[in-house]
């Protein structure tokens, strides 16, 4: 349950002033004189996941040409280089994360890609005098890429060849969630390393030399690290092109033919349920909440980069996408058509423009988060804005989780007003369970 934090005063002039370029109008993508159905919002709706999953598989390609690039010849401008290719390729991917929940072969599918959290230990070293990692993990601290051989919980596992294949199945190996070898995290510390700054600023400062091979190598092992960064990004870009498939038109045996031949009522539903359940038991609840409450950094998603703020950020522009049925591909192409917000505006005006006032609120506290952690004077990550007694920290993450929770509540009533608990035979949805 994510209990209603009271409303906090405005935050510093200089960030509430900021100019909201992006969300200040939240419109949707008909037109005002069409006719929306239901089955032209669930069409439209797979065609904007198809879209982001090919940008979010375009920017991992281009990651992976990158982390090639540093492999060939590590230095700083390389490593550098496969930093930015990895914030870039966050952006599309963090806009799909709205298709989980509703849809199972998402969510089936995540752990591989973008599981949290992982006891980097594991892949590879970690400073032992503070690290903090799951109790009783007997995998924490394997370090696959020290040794060829792992035992885990008492499993003697041959990880001498570091293949895709071999890394997928060593996912949450001895039965442990933190047990992560794959996806985005594990790309993101091998190319950061820990950050071991705690609420102060600054992220993880791996060196390039750890790729460097021969006499030159730092910590040991550059050419295991070597093949594990690349085999983990190989197996990230394919992946991504397994997803985009499920989503492509005129296939008849892929997750998209599953969902049109839905009732598309049903579809509904499940937007509506992905929208409110990243609203707010993901990102208000798990990624938010929780590291507040607690003061702790390790419940910061993008630990290792401190790119946390953009993950938050690009979430809530997903949920905005998918209630606008509007998408800015990564080339400035502009992806516009019939969507939930449409359909609701049909059957209560009154309650879409309450919905679209609370998602431009969110966006705008969304904003101020992405602008304190980027530009603020100075910068303050979101592991900053979490430290005990950081007042101003605690009011921009508050403003967020407050506005997530108002928006989540429009979008049950939208559920409910749209009647797609009845269409799944579900009185009350999890959504609404957890406002109660």
């Amino acid at each position: 349950m994510i209990a209603l934090a009271r409303t906090s005063q405005p935050i510093l002039a200089a960030v509430a002033g900021l100019a909201l370029s992006g969300c200040a109008a939240i419109e949707t993508g008909a037109s005002s004189d069409s006719t929306v159905t239901t089955a032209s919002v669930v069409t439209h709706y797979a065609d904007i996941a198809h879209s982001e999953y090919q940008d979010a598989l375009i920017t991992a390609r281009k990651l992976d040409q990158a982390t090639d690039a540093l492999i060939a010849n590590p230095s700083q401008k390389t490593l550098n280089a496969a930093r930015q290719a990895w914030l870039a390729a966050r952006v599309p991917y963090q806009q799909t994360e709205v298709f989980r929940f509703g849809n199972t072969v998402v969510d089936n599918w995540e752990g591989q890609v973008n599981a949290w959290p992982l006891d980097e230990g594991l892949i590879d070293y970690v400073a032992q005098d503070d690290y903090q990692h799951e109790l009783g993990n007997s995998g924490a601290t394997a370090n696959i890429i020290a040794n060829t051989r792992v035992n885990v919980g008492g499993t003697m596992l041959d990880v001498s060849r570091l293949t895709p294949a071999l890394l997928a199945n060593l996912n949450e190996i001895g039965g442990s969630e933190a047990n992560v070898a794959t996806g985005y995290h594990a790309i993101e510390f091998l190319l950061w390393g820990q950050d071991l700054n705690g609420f102060a600023a600054g992220n993880g400062d791996r060196p390039a030399t750890d790729y460097q091979p021969g006499e030159q190598c730092t910590h040991d092992n550059c050419d295991r690290r070597a093949a594990y960064l690349d085999a983990v990004t190989d197996l990230l870009v394919s992946d991504l092109a397994w997803m985009v498939n499920q989503w492509a038109p005129g296939q008849a045996d892929n997750y998209r033919a599953e969902l049109m031949a839905m009732p598309p009522s049903r579809g509904v539903q499940k937007i509506l349920f992905g929208m409110g359940s990243l609203s707010l038991g993901e990102m208000a609840g798990d990624r938010m909440k929780v590291a507040l409450e607690a003061n702790s950094p390790e419940d910061e998603q993008d630990c290792f980069s401190d790119n946390t703020h953009n993950g938050h950020y690009y979430d809530g522009r997903g949920i905005v996408n998918i209630y606008t049925g509007t998408y800015v591909r990564i080339d400035g192409t502009r992806i516009s058509g019939p969507s939930v917000g449409d359909l609701l505006a049909q059957t209560d005006p009154a309650l879409a423009d309450q919905l679209r006032k609370d998602l431009r609120q969110t966006m705008a506290t969304l904003t101020r988060m992405k602008h304190l952690a980027e530009s603020g004077n100075p910068p303050m990550t979101f592991d900053m804005m979490i430290a005990p007694g950081n007042e101003l920290g605690a009011r921009v993450i508050g403003d967020v989780i407050n506005a997530l929770v108002a928006q989540t509540k429009s979008i049950e009533k939208a559920s409910a007003v749209l009647k797609t608990a009845k269409a799944t035979h579900q009185p009350t949805s999890e959504v609404a369970q957890s406002l109660q």
